[in-house]
């Protein structure tokens, strides 16, 4: 008998595989080069880019294979990749970046969001998630946001120009910057949880 539902399951699961590899490979692709021209590892791995496009193919390699309780992991990941697509697309699409080879930045910063965005609308989390699941989303670019500003009064490098105090017009212009990034964020989380909610509670209904 045909099963619609267990071909649907098998498309999810290999997409996500594919978007997992795709999202391995660009990073891995990078970082050689980045090892070949004697860049900082450390470096590398503070691009909130890169960082967020490894957690996306971590949660996607991991969905394909677990059906339920990645859903605050999901919601994470969604938001870091839809501020990683705006944030470039406002900010840094116009700018000099380096060695990034062009099929790695189509990959991870217009490939990669969408294709998380929509995996999220697509299969919406099967629990309404409320305000502890959204402060946990903005924890994670806090975190970053410490870290970076700590390391960079450090050692003098930022990996982004609107972080950078002499690039953003001092420190009250990365806190402008910082700010409105902040605001991205939250308005993000918001939209993306309050569509998956609303999404998946339809899904339910017409299923029960």
């Amino acid at each position: 008998m045909h099963d619609p539902g267990g071909n649907l399951l098998i498309l999810k699961r290999w997409a996500r595989i594919c978007l997992a590899l795709l999202a391995f490979t660009a990073i891995a692709v990078q970082l050689s080069i980045h090892v070949r021209m004697g860049f900082s590892l450390v470096n590398f791995f503070s691009y909130f880019t890169n960082l967020s496009n490894i957690v996306a193919a971590c949660v996607l390699a991991w969905s394909a294979f677990k059906v339920a309780g990645l859903d605050a992991l999901r919601a994470l990941s969604a938001v870091n990749m839809t501020a990683v697509g705006l944030i470039f697309a406002v900010l840094l699409r116009d700018t000099d970046l380096g060695s990034l080879l062009p099929w790695v930045n189509v990959t991870l910063h217009y490939v990669m969001p969408c294709a998380v965005i929509l995996d999220w609308l697509a299969f919406p989390p099967g629990v309404i998630l409320g305000a502890r699941h959204l402060a946990m989303c903005l924890a994670f670019p806090s975190l970053y946001l410490g870290y970076l500003v700590l390391r960079g009064r450090a050692i003098g490098w930022y990996p982004y120009p609107f972080l950078n105090p002499a690039d953003a017009g001092g420190a009250a212009g990365v806190v402008v910057y910082a700010a409105a990034i902040a605001v991205t964020f939250l308005l993000a989380g918001w939209a993306l949880l309050s569509l998956g909610n609303k999404i998946g509670s339809r899904s339910s209904f017409a299923n029960g």
